[in-house]
């Protein structure tokens, strides 16, 4: 009972923070994700396009939950740990965590990830891009790290 608590927390707390940081974060880009100049349109979903929008939000929140299931399952090793953490501990593990390996660290080439610097095409990760794209993972990362140090564990 104590993972399934753990997981449902999780989901809680990855989706929330998720939608937080997308919100935030979309006030900023726009153009990379939807309209005619789309940075991004060979290959995501036009967000301005309101049948493609639909399509997303249909499957946001299923696809949130098996994320949410397979991160917080290969936290259940060291649980007995984090739980002896402090707050401060336990935001920087988690913080950390979904900074360095769900983003930054990745290795799938993205526009805010170090393999995108490799791979990716010089107009995906210009320096603004970048950034813009790194804001989310960053406010993302604080806001799930404050909460899971808060409630998980």
């Amino acid at each position: 009972m104590e993972y399934a608590k753990f997981t449902l927390l999780f989901f809680v707390i990855h989706t929330i923070a998720y939608y937080i940081a997308g919100v935030i974060n979309y006030q900023f880009s726009k153009k990379l994700y939807g309209g005619r100049d789309q940075l991004y349109k060979s290959f995501l979903r036009n967000m301005s396009d309101s049948s493609e929008a639909l399509n997303v939000n249909k499957k946001i929140i299923p696809v949130q939950l098996v994320r949410a299931i397979f991160m917080s399952v290969v936290l259940y090793p060291v649980l007995g740990v984090l739980g002896d953490l402090s707050f401060g501990l336990k935001f920087l593990f988690f913080g950390g965590l979904m900074f360095v390996y769900a983003d930054f660290c990745s290795a799938i080439p993205f526009s805010n990830t170090l393999e995108g610097l490799i791979y990716m095409k010089p107009e995906f990760v210009k320096r603004k891009v970048f950034w813009t794209i790194q804001m989310e993972a960053v406010i993302y990362s604080v806001l799930f790290g404050l909460a899971a140090g808060w409630l998980l564990v």
